[in-house]
């Protein structure tokens, strides 16, 4: 059921379509899991993509792990509050990421609620910074790989998605051209998604 290597070694746009309807599990300090099913994902496609962290090249400690091979973790934090949980794609070399943007919770759904103090079910996990708190997932989680571990992984279940809606990526207007890039995808009937 855990999502081996060769899943990862593709392109961000590829893994980011495959990669909805698979779930993500984090085991908590005190040994709970907590799990969620993808429903929401932005593909930024590496060294020539303008919204991308490694955008020309862009090589720092905070991107450095985007330069694994596919299947490591990439945690980040914007505006100075809110975790961001990405997954590496492709080959080693090649910075290309997955942002998962939203999850549908699923083991331990009242511990997650309860992290969240939210009082609709939808807003959980609807969002990048949601999803990251929902399930325990901080910068500790950053490169982690996500083949090996035994605190946070990927699975897959057999469920089959049935309708992706392909559109534009959101909050990158600063990307010019490749703003306009149809590169975020989501369940087209979850509630679990930012925006629709």
């Amino acid at each position: 059921m855990r999502i081996e290597r060769e899943f990862y070694m593709r392109d961000a746009v590829t893994v980011g379509k495959d990669i909805l309807g698979k779930i993500i599990v984090k085991k908590t300090a005190d040994g709970r899991i907590m799990s969620g099913r993808i429903t929401e994902v932005e593909a930024y496609m590496g060294t020539t993509d303008k919204a991308s962290h490694s955008y020309g090249g862009r090589r720092t400690k905070r991107t450095e792990v985007m330069y694994k091979e596919g299947g490591y973790s990439y945690v980040f934090l914007i505006y100075g509050m809110y975790e961001c949980f990405n997954v590496t794609a492709g080959r080693e070399g090649d910075p290309q990421a997955v942002l998962i943007r939203g999850v549908e919770p699923l083991e331990n759904k009242n511990l997650m609620w309860e992290k969240r103090k939210v009082k609709k079910e939808k807003d959980i996990s609807n969002g990048p910074g949601k999803l990251t708190k929902a399930l325990g997932i901080t910068r500790e989680d950053n490169g982690v790989d996500l083949v090996a571990s035994e605190n946070l992984w990927l699975e897959d279940d057999g469920y089959k998605v049935k309708d992706i809606i392909e559109t534009t990526r959101i909050g990158i207007d600063y990307a010019e051209e490749d703003a306009l890039k149809p590169w975020r995808f989501y369940i087209k009937d979850s509630i679990f998604v930012s925006k629709k």
